[in-house]
């Protein structure tokens, strides 16, 4: 009898837990009624396509939904009120598929895919390409030696390092003073990892130095948390391409996929040229995936 008793007891409790599990996490509602739509800047009856600077803003709506993503290749960016913008740098008309995600309670999600043609027809200055790659082919890596070299600031910022700037080698050790990054006259963008222990090619891994959360898109493995911060997280050298765009007549340095300079932080991967006027320096920023702070880079030529 006592068999008996223990048994329903613990039928009891099992019963118990399941009903906790759902009052707590509550009934799952994926979105309905997606959609996607696509507004080209500068687009008329007689530029259909837009006015050639590859500005792109799409807005997605659905009931019951929490948030949305936005994805074009490997650029990914969360936005809640459903509207973000993407910059399509391929010169002349292009077509480019964005999918749009959207959220719901537990997890639950719908997706859509909308594609769109793009006019791009931005050429930049012939000396900024020059003092990108060289003779073809230059290496860059961040000017550690230099108060400032990386920080951060209010999105869409004038100041470099507003809110914060690291000082002269304050990262070290975090994975990101030995990456290097070169640009070649093809549009390759190569990411050396571990430059320090790579000279010959044969040991294509290393770590790299990214946002919580943000840094999760790369798939790589490892890092230590430090903060908001990912520290040392293990990856491999990689290739991805470069353009030169301007949208709003700002030179910018766009990356496919998931290429990144510095510190990965999602977002368009686009990279503004903020000064160009020192020899062998660029400064650079970039708004992260969250929207929540723009990020200050100074890059030196090798």
């Amino acid at each position: 009898m006592k068999f008996k008793k223990y048994i329903i007891v613990l039928l009891g409790l099992v019963l118990f837990a399941c009903q906790d599990d759902d009052q707590q996490f509550g009934e799952i509602v994926a979105p309905s009624n997606l959609s996607i739509t696509a507004d080209i800047v500068g687009a008329d009856d007689a530029n259909p396509n837009g006015d050639g600077t590859g500005v792109v803003t799409f807005t997605a709506t659905a009931d019951n939904a929490i948030s949305y993503s936005f994805i074009y290749n490997s650029n990914k960016k969360t936005e809640a009120s459903g509207t973000t913008s993407f910059i399509f740098s391929d010169l002349g008309v292009n077509t480019y598929t964005v999918t749009a995600v959207a959220y719901g309670t537990a997890g639950a999600t719908s997706s859509k895919t909308i594609e769109v043609e793009v006019l791009a027809t931005y050429a930049p200055p012939p000396e900024l390409v020059n003092k990108l790659i060289g003779d073809g082919t230059k290496t860059w890596r961040i000017k550690s030696s230099q108060a400032g070299h990386f920080g951060l600031g209010p999105p869409g910022g004038t100041i470099p390092a507003e809110w914060y700037g690291a000082g002269p080698n304050e990262k070290a050790g975090v994975g990101m003073y030995d990456d290097r990054y070169i640009f070649s006259e093809d549009g390759t963008f190569t990411f050396i990892t571990n430059a320090n222990n790579d000279a010959d090619g044969t040991d294509p891994s290393g770590t790299v130095f990214g946002r919580a959360g943000l840094i999760d898109q790369l798939g790589g493995s490892g890092g230590e948390a430090n903060g908001a911060d990912i520290e040392n997280l293990l990856y491999d050298d990689f290739q991805s391409t470069w353009n030169l765009i301007g949208p709003g007549g700002v030179e910018t340095i766009s990356l496919s996929g998931n290429g990144f300079i510095g510190y990965y932080t999602g977002g368009s991967h686009n990279y503004r040229v903020f000064d160009w006027s020192v020899p062998n320096e660029l400064i650079l920023s970039t708004l992260d995936g969250n929207n929540e702070f723009e990020w200050w880079f100074i890059i030196t030529s090798e």
